[in-house]
């Protein structure tokens, strides 16, 4: 499964708009709150382990992390259980406070120690808290915002407008030439890492118009027939990417020098052993990536 999905609860959103019900679901017992310091979730087990689980606290303790009006959102049910997520970033001494459940770890090297659903769990948490972090002001009027349908939807009491979570949508496409494919290498990568090419969908522009700009723009290379693979929703901070295999029309890379400082194309019996570990020519994108996914699926066929 591609990390970030998979997701096992039901968000309720015809229901959570329900103050009353909500209300009583957190006032529950069995009611599970997962802490964030400054995005970071609370894990279990000792700091640095290879494998932890997310540390859900249950209501009346959540209550005593943070402020009183600290941010707290519903994640969604599991069979009667709710879950939620809090920001504990006000904690004067965090260690201190959770110093008997666990502890904070950054959110994508905590994706990497948990089980598949709590990824989803997690990376729906981080996305949301994060979008109400720089949410809080009005982006029509500047007035302060409040927080509304248990944290989807963020309103203004002054011009009325009213805010939703936003997503934004990414093209992250693997370009093919038979028994070839381009992979490049960003200005951000270290360690001589290459990856997929990647880009932002632009306002009026459909998925395989975004993908044969982005690739025309950064190396140069025309693309012509743009095939779906899948997607998968990447918190850092709230983009979806819409993975693709994109067929080239052209050969010649000419890079944009910019954001992209070298490309070149690799032999799909060079990709296999890249990905065995059999060699180490260059470094390949991390594994819970939905890039990795596709040098996977393209080196197996």
């Amino acid at each position: 499964m591609i990390a970030f999905c998979g997701n096992p609860l039901n968000r309720a959103g015809n229901q959570r708009s329900d103050a009353a019900w909500l209300a009583t679901l957190r006032a529950n017992q069995s009611a599970h709150v997962l802490p964030l310091l400054r995005l970071q979730p609370l894990l279990t087990g000792a700091e640095g382990a290879d494998a932890a689980q997310l540390c859900f606290v249950d209501g009346t303790r959540a209550s005593t992390l943070g402020d009183e009006d600290a941010t707290e959102v519903f994640l969604g049910l599991d069979g009667e259980t709710a879950y939620f997520a809090r920001d504990v970033s006000s904690l004067a001494d965090p260690a201190a406070a959770v110093s008997n459940l666990g502890h904070f770890r950054e959110a994508r090297a905590a994706a990497t120690a948990l089980p598949e659903a709590q990824v989803a769990i997690l990376g729906q948490a981080k996305a949301l808290l994060d979008w109400h972090q720089r949410h809080r002001f009005c982006a029509r009027c500047g007035s302060p915002t409040l927080l509304a349908d248990a944290g989807y939807r963020r309103v203004c009491p002054s011009c009325k407008a009213e805010h939703f979570p936003r997503t934004d949508p990414a093209v992250i496409m693997l370009v093919t030439a038979g028994e070839r494919c381009l992979l490049a290498c960003n200005k951000r990568f270290t360690g001589g890492h290459y990856s997929t090419l990647a880009g932002f969908v632009e306002p009026g522009e459909s998925i395989e118009e975004a993908v044969q700009r982005e690739v025309m723009e950064e190396v140069g290379v025309r693309v012509g027939h743009v095939r779906y693979f899948a997607s998968q929703p990447w918190p850092f901070p709230s983009s979806l990417m819409i993975g693709c295999f994109a067929e080239s029309v052209t050969r010649d890379i000419a890079i944009d020098g910019d954001e992209i400082v070298a490309a070149r194309w690799f032999e799909r019996e060079t990709v296999r052993k890249l990905i065995s570990g059999e060699s180490k020519e260059i470094g390949l994108p991390r594994r819970d990536a939905i890039a990795f996914h596709l040098l996977k699926t393209w080196a197996e066929e």
